[in-house]
């Protein structure tokens, strides 16, 4: 017995001190794996086995949640995808924001005239942002419009492709001023009184002038894309095609004049007390 006691505790101390049953603990390991695996084995054969008789009405509930699961990743894929194309809208309207030397804010689409005749959209910006009828309306691309009608949260907006509209352009390759008017088409709009002798190409660029003090000089507005001449006719009939998507853009840039931002800034810098005094005498 005492034999026994002696040869354990050097076999302890030899373990712990010279790590010299490593060899022996792993070989004893390899030698009981197949004991574990066949402990294991009765559980492993009835899983298997029950897999073998799974229901049908089983295999069809499991079938129905895949289908769940892959509709919802769907969704969301196309979600994902949604939220791109807008971020690229975005990044263009920004871009678009920098080289403007008015003030704008972001403004988006919410309704669409139902009217074929008439060319409106309706956009969630409204006089308590600031917005007045008039202010010209842009997407990325160019010159949507301007604002028909305001109210506290919306906007009417008129687009240039309306047979009520009329901007006044220039071509910016020579400086030839003219009236752009809608026709009811979104693909094209109309340049009038355009003499036969006028210096003007297909190609050409079209800008608001400015005149008229409706719109800003300078924003794009739609490029020449046919010239007609008929023989004794004084005026030239041309058709420009508008840069901005009228039927597509859903986001746009609602333009504050100069002359709108010193109204503002005066407003907002009357001292309170002329006001009050001003309200005075209102009631007086």
């Amino acid at each position: 017995m005492l034999l026994i006691i002696v040869l354990s505790a050097a076999l302890i101390v030899a373990d712990e001190r010279f790590d010299q049953l490593t060899p022996v603990r792993s070989a004893i390991g390899t030698g009981l794996a197949p004991i574990h695996w066949l402990g294991n084995a009765p559980s492993e054969l009835s899983n298997w086995v029950a897999g073998l008789f799974t229901s049908k009405e089983e295999l069809q509930a499991e079938n129905e949640e895949l289908r769940a699961r892959l509709l919802i990743l769907e969704r969301r894929a196309l979600k994902y995808a949604a939220l791109a194309s807008e971020n690229n809208e975005l990044r263009k309207l920004m871009n678009s924001s920098e080289v403007l030397d008015d003030r704008v804010i972001v403004g988006e689409v919410v309704a669409v005239s139902p009217d074929p005749f008439s060319h409106e959209v309706v956009i969630n910006r409204g006089s308590r942002d600031g917005v007045e009828v008039g202010q010209a309306i842009l997407d990325a691309n160019g010159l949507m419009g301007q604002v028909e009608q305001t109210s506290s949260f919306t906007s009417r907006v008129l687009l240039v492709s309306d047979s009520s509209h009329a901007v006044p352009v220039e071509v910016v390759r020579n400086g030839l001023r003219a009236v752009l008017l809608g026709n009811g088409d979104t693909e094209a709009l109309e340049l009038v009184h355009v003499p036969d002798t006028a210096d003007i190409r297909e190609g050409d660029l079209l800008v608001s002038s400015g005149l008229g003090g409706r719109f800003p000089k300078g924003y794009p507005v739609a490029k020449v894309s046919r010239i007609t001449k008929e023989q004794g006719e004084p005026f030239v009939k041309i058709e420009a095609t508008p840069l901005a998507n009228l039927n597509k853009s859903r986001l746009l840039l609602v333009v504050f004049s100069p002359e709108q931002e010193a109204t503002d800034e005066a407003q907002d810098t009357v001292p309170r007390t002329e006001a009050g005094a001003a309200e005075q005498d209102g009631v007086r």
